[in-house]
């Protein structure tokens, strides 16, 4: 008798494994469902971008020289063109960024208005040797990823005197941004200072090339979920639950940037350039597909506990439970994820996230209560499978503690389980159940005699 009391168990070990395996089918294809609704909202958010502006991404200002010289070479003198970029000694830019959002049908995209004040100063002494009558051209650039960002409030100061902005940068290598001519006798001088506030457009992102051999960056914004980006981490920052402040600071010795920068206006490589920045992107703190990821991840472990849980519960109660039953179980658990990321489109992750907890708790609880015939185990039931998804909630919002908190939570109810179950006969338990269900065949039997 012992020896298929070990195989129903077995059996049962097999199947129940087999329904949980069959179920990663459904979750598998809601996380593709996710990926899908998550795609769809980048592709908006680009064409949100084509429509309006895009990131943002300043470099500058420099100066851009064009100017003649003669070179004698086997007795024969030419005149060729050639070109000398200057950039600044000190670089200062304070970004203001004010925050607004954009919607497409569910969707919705972060974008800012910035008011960005920049000033500093070259030093052109070295270039007083060019002779004026040389020197073709003299242009103040900005590099400036997306130009249709561009405010008319925009103002550019030359030596103390406005100067007109024009579009373009005169380069291939650089080729979105703006360029300002100015006179060739600002190169008779020691300095050239220089004072722009620049109005800016963007979506989620600005950052700054440090072009000075010393520069200072500031920034601040009305949002409270900033990510700071590129090769340098502000000095200081203060982020509170309305705004955000943060300061960069770089030197000429920690960027090498007169040559990444010669590298890109004279061979075109200018990779190295473009990500040589330091700026901030405006993270959405309630991201619905982001967080409906994370939680999914977890789908096998939640799974495996309730299954645990049910399976426990068939064996202290003697009274076997179907596979189909078990079966529906999971089904439920699979359909809480469905829920939850199409209610998070239309309700925001917090509400979605309880209604569907109440509604899988609510609908297993009467379930439970049905298949076992006890009202107060489908309650304990619902109860537990309600904190289950609580502790899932907190291990989202935790994710630098989420692998931690997940860790003591298996523990935890692993020693649960061992506690609970310690004094189980599981061939008894087993037994008894046969033996209960056969005493209920025969009585049935009987009554119809």
């Amino acid at each position: 008798m012992n020896n298929q009391n070990k195989e129903k168990i077995g059996i049962k070990f097999v199947t129940l494994i087999g329904v949980i395996i069959f179920l990663m089918i459904p979750i598998m294809f809601i996380a593709d469902l996710i990926d899908e609704r998550s795609s769809i909202q980048q592709q908006v958010q680009q064409e949100i971008a084509k429509s309006s502006s895009d990131e943002q991404r300043l470099i500058g200002p420099f100066l851009y020289i064009e100017y003649e010289r003669e070179v004698t070479r086997n007795q024969e003198t030419k005149t060729i063109k050639n070109k000398a970029f200057v950039l600044p000694d000190t670089l200062k830019v304070h970004a203001k960024l004010d925050t607004f959002e954009k919607y497409r049908s569910i969707y919705k995209a972060t974008l800012y208005r910035s008011i960005n004040t920049i000033s500093g100063e070259f030093s052109v002494a070295h270039l007083n040797e060019l002779e004026a009558d040389k020197v073709l051209s003299v242009n103040l650039v900005f590099g400036i990823q997306d130009i249709r960002g561009i405010g008319l409030d925009s103002v550019l100061k030359v030596a103390n005197k406005e100067v007109d902005m024009l579009p373009g940068t005169l380069l291939t290598s650089i080729k979105e941004g703006i360029h300002a001519p100015i006179s060739v006798s600002a190169l008779s001088q020691e300095t050239l200072a220089f004072s722009a506030d620049l109005h800016l457009q963007g979506m989620m992102r600005l950052a700054v090339s440090p072009l000075g051999s010393e520069t200072h960056v500031s920034m601040s914004a009305n949002w409270p979920h900033p990510s700071f980006e590129g090769e340098y981490l502000p000095l200081s920052s203060d982020i509170s639950d309305e705004a955000f402040t943060a300061r960069w600071q770089a030197s000429y010795f920690s960027t090498n940037m007169q040559s990444i920068f010669t590298s890109c206006v004279m061979r075109n490589e200018c990779t190295e350039l473009m990500n040589r920045t330091m700026g901030v992107a405006l993270v959405d703190p309630v991201d619905h597909y982001l967080k409906s990821h994370r939680a999914i991840n977890y789908a096998l472990l939640v799974i495996l506990l309730v299954m645990a849980s049910f399976f426990l519960l068939e064996l202290v109660r003697s009274e076997p439970i179907h596979p189909v039953q078990y079966g529906f179980v999971g089904f439920t658990l699979a359909i809480f994820y469905l829920l939850l990321i199409s209610l998070s489109e239309h309700l925001g992750f917090g509400f979605a996230y309880v209604i569907s907890t109440l509604s899988a708790t609510g609908l297993l609880g009467w379930y439970v209560a049905g298949v076992l015939n006890n009202a107060k185990l489908g309650v304990y039931f619902s109860l537990g499978l309600a904190m289950l998804y609580s502790l899932l909630y907190g291990m989202l919002g935790a994710e630098d503690y989420a692998l931690l908190m997940g860790s003591l939570m298996c523990f935890i109810v692993l020693s649960l389980v061992m506690i609970l179950t310690r004094k189980v006969n599981w061939y008894g338990s087993a037994q008894q159940s046969v033996s209960k269900t056969t005493c209920e065949i025969d009585h049935a039997q009987g009554s119809k005699t």
